[in-house]
């Protein structure tokens, strides 16, 4: 697979899922990608993740668009939707393929749970399938062959990360049982042919970055900068998202929202009534953005309250 043109510097992105409307949680990370990108002079673009088409709410990607744009967020391209980039997908799966970086694989989930392999929080594959040499049908997942060996990044927040991800998570599946392109992939492919320059979501993705840059490497395709937020989590400690039941945005309540998550993400003080509208907001809020209050956390209670 042929490497893309050079990543643009703080070309970001949001890519949400259409999975329920944005949550407080959802707008910290959008905030923290745009105020990254904008402070400065990049890029800002807005990829829906629609590919995992049994999550997806109906109205749901309406509801997102309507949302950002009424908290005065703008995108410098058109909206990329993911289920309109089969193509390059498939494209990358059979480099892969041809690499020899890709294998069918038959196991369940129940097969994977009952194997007792350790992992962080889900078992590790333990290479059931890898040497087979099973023929890619109807019914089968196709999984990415790992090395074994830490791969490591820079995160501007989150210090050195290194992770071994044959050992830890496994060989990973890239196109799903039920013929899905999985995330892993979409995502790398994604943000290569959109020249991202620097990804900025929260550190529930953290542990996936280690897979993803294993996948740029194989697929021949640049490396973005990382910058992995601090969560947004409730007071039972539980991450403030759409699987834990977070309220909607109150859209009618824009400012309000923007200054709850500036705060949140540690910057300057300020009340909705400094502010005569949401664009006001964003002229004071871009040039005073600043990472050293997130430096090396990883939550961040919703009240406002730094968790350990």
């Amino acid at each position: 697979m042929s490497t893309t043109a050079d990543l643009r510097p703080h070309r970001g992105r949001f890519a949400p899922s259409p999975t329920g409307p944005l949550h407080l949680g959802s707008l910290v990370a959008a905030m923290g990608s745009y105020l990254q990108s904008r402070h400065h002079g990049g890029e800002w673009l807005l990829r829906i993740e629609d590919l995992d088409s049994p999550r997806e709410v109906e109205g749901a990607s309406g509801w997102i668009i309507n949302s950002l744009e009424s908290h005065g967020f703008e995108w410098d391209q058109e909206i990329t939707w993911q289920s309109e980039r089969s193509k390059l997908y498939e494209r990358a799966l059979m480099h892969l393929g041809k690499t020899g970086r890709l294998f069918a694989c038959r196991c369940s989930r129940r097969t994977l749970r009952e194997s007792g392999s350790a992992g962080r929080g889900t078992p590790a594959y333990p290479g059931t399938c890898r040497h087979l040499g099973l023929r890619d049908q109807s019914g089968m997942s196709l999984r990415f062959l790992t090395r074994p060996g830490d791969v490591c990044f820079e995160d501007a927040l989150q210090g050195r990360i290194c992770e071994d991800v044959a050992r830890e998570c496994g060989d990973f599946v890239v196109r799903r049982k039920d013929g899905l392109f999985a995330y892993q992939l979409a995502v790398v492919v994604d943000d290569a042919s959109q020249m991202i320059g620097e990804v900025v979501r929260g550190c529930d993705l953290l542990e996936s970055t280690p897979r993803q840059i294993q996948l740029q490497q194989a697929l021949d395709l640049p490396a973005p900068a990382y910058i992995h937020l601090p969560l947004v989590v409730a007071r039972n400690d539980e991450k403030i998202s759409k699987q834990n039941g977070a309220a909607g945005l109150d859209d009618a309540r824009a400012l309000g929202n923007l200054i709850a998550a500036h705060r949140l993400l540690g910057q300057e003080p300020a009340k909705e009534k400094d502010f005569d509208s949401v664009a006001d907001f964003w002229a004071w809020a871009v040039p005073r953005w600043d990472l050293k209050p997130l430096l090396g956390r990883r939550k961040i209670a919703a009240a406002g309250a730094e968790v350990n």
